[in-house]
């Protein structure tokens, strides 16, 4: 289907008015050839209308669905998923990691991901950020994580730099939850992937 420019639609009512002042008479005074051939115009634009109708009712269909992929490959992922800025911002995140961290989704933007970062991981956590802003990532540590309700768990975090819709550096992050103590060596001990 050829891409068309969007324009905005006219008012119905002007559109009458024009097409009033343009028609050379009434539609009684069309001989019967001229109505046949009106009449047949008309059927025409109804039928490519239908078939625009139809495109779009596809169209909102095929976004219907792929929103609910979308949801369901990104906000019910078994890993916590988020975006932050290049200020560290959380821009966007998925229901896991809202549930991770103890709070609904809404309240997790445009906070500091630092918020939630265990006091003594704060300084691997910085030069983490650092790191992967540095190489572009891919870039793995793991560190202590502290929900809003002060429970602490450790987490590995393996991220990446993408660009935003302004074109500035923006960090995706993957944040998987675990179940064991980390080592005093282990804290903020951050690694490339092999």
């Amino acid at each position: 289907m050829p891409s068309r420019t969007k324009r905005p639609l006219p008012d119905p009512e002007v559109l009458a008015l024009e097409a009033a002042a343009h028609s050379p008479r009434a539609l009684e005074d069309l001989s019967p050839d001229e109505a046949r051939l009106m009449l047949h115009e008309l059927r025409v634009h109804q039928i490519e209308l239908e078939m625009q109708n139809e495109e779009l009712r596809r169209t909102q269909a095929e976004l219907h669905e792929a929103r609910a992929r979308y949801f369901d490959l990104y906000d019910l992922a078994p890993v916590g998923y988020c975006t932050l800025s290049e200020k560290g911002l959380i821009q966007q995140s998925n229901l896991t990691l809202a549930a991770l961290l103890g709070l609904e989704r809404k309240a997790l933007l445009k906070q500091p991901l630092t918020r939630f970062i265990a006091k003594e991981d704060q300084d691997a956590y910085y030069l983490h950020r650092r790191q992967i802003l540095a190489t572009g990532g891919p870039v793995t540590c793991e560190m202590r994580l502290v929900k809003e309700d002060g429970t602490r768990f450790c987490a590995h975090l393996a991220a990446t730099v993408a660009k935003d819709t302004a074109g500035a550096p923006a960090l995706r992050i993957v944040i998987m939850a675990f179940h064991r103590e980390l080592g005093a060596g282990d804290i903020g001990v951050c690694k490339n992937p092999a």
